[in-house]
């Protein structure tokens, strides 16, 4: 926090005002934005963007609280699919999670967005008219393999324990594929992982 900084340059004699130092981070900041800018540019023309959001603590000034913003992390990485572009990762603040700033952010991406299940996201799916969706769903499974990582961790299920070691599975063949060419990928995903990923399904309705 500036203030802090002040008190602390001042004791040992030298005088910055917090006025001076929040005028400096403003410099700091328009000097940097069309790096911004660019990184922008970059992350949001990729076919595939990652996304995700996370809570940081804000300070309230006037009440010796903090209060909860959120960080949206936008990333470009086509290294794990032999991609040639190089990564990116553009951070954007917001002071709530509210769903229309993950869809202002990527108002202008085309492709397909690997996200949590975050309603926020759905309007981004939908079709207008006769116009599909820009944006296509690819649905994480880290996520879904956390609820049953909690469920496990609290009761020890044996129900949720099968579900990681089925979840496991795929991710062990994503491990051996990982920065392939597409179409090997694509293959080995058709012969060894759509089976398991049908029958994950089918024991799930079961359960």
């Amino acid at each position: 926090p500036l203030n802090r900084q002040s008190d602390i340059f001042a004791g040992e004699g030298v005088e910055l005002d917090v006025s001076t130092l929040a005028d400096w981070v403003g410099a700091c900041a328009a000097t940097l934005m069309p790096l911004r800018d660019a990184i922008e540019k970059h992350a949001h023309s990729a076919a595939r963007l990652h996304v995700d959001d996370t809570p940081v603590p804000v300070l309230a000034p006037g009440n010796g609280k903090t209060k909860t913003g959120r960080l949206w992390i936008y990333l470009r990485d086509e290294r794990p699919h032999a991609g040639p572009a190089p990564p990116a990762v553009l951070y954007r603040y917001t002071p709530d999670r509210k769903g229309e700033h993950c869809r202002k952010h990527l108002a202008g991406f085309r492709g397909h967005l690997h996200a949590d299940g975050y309603s926020g996201f759905a309007e981004l799916y939908e079709s207008a008219g006769d116009n599909p969706a820009a944006v296509t769903e690819v649905a994480c499974w880290a996520h879904v393999r956390r609820g049953f990582f909690d469920v496990h961790k609290a009761t020890g299920s044996p129900i949720a324990r099968e579900a990681l070691e089925r979840i496991g599975q795929l991710f062990d063949i994503e491990r051996t594929i990982a920065g392939q060419a597409a179409d090997r990928r694509r293959e080995i995903r058709r012969r060894e992982v759509r089976e398991k990923i049908d029958a994950l399904g089918q024991w799930l309705d079961h359960q």
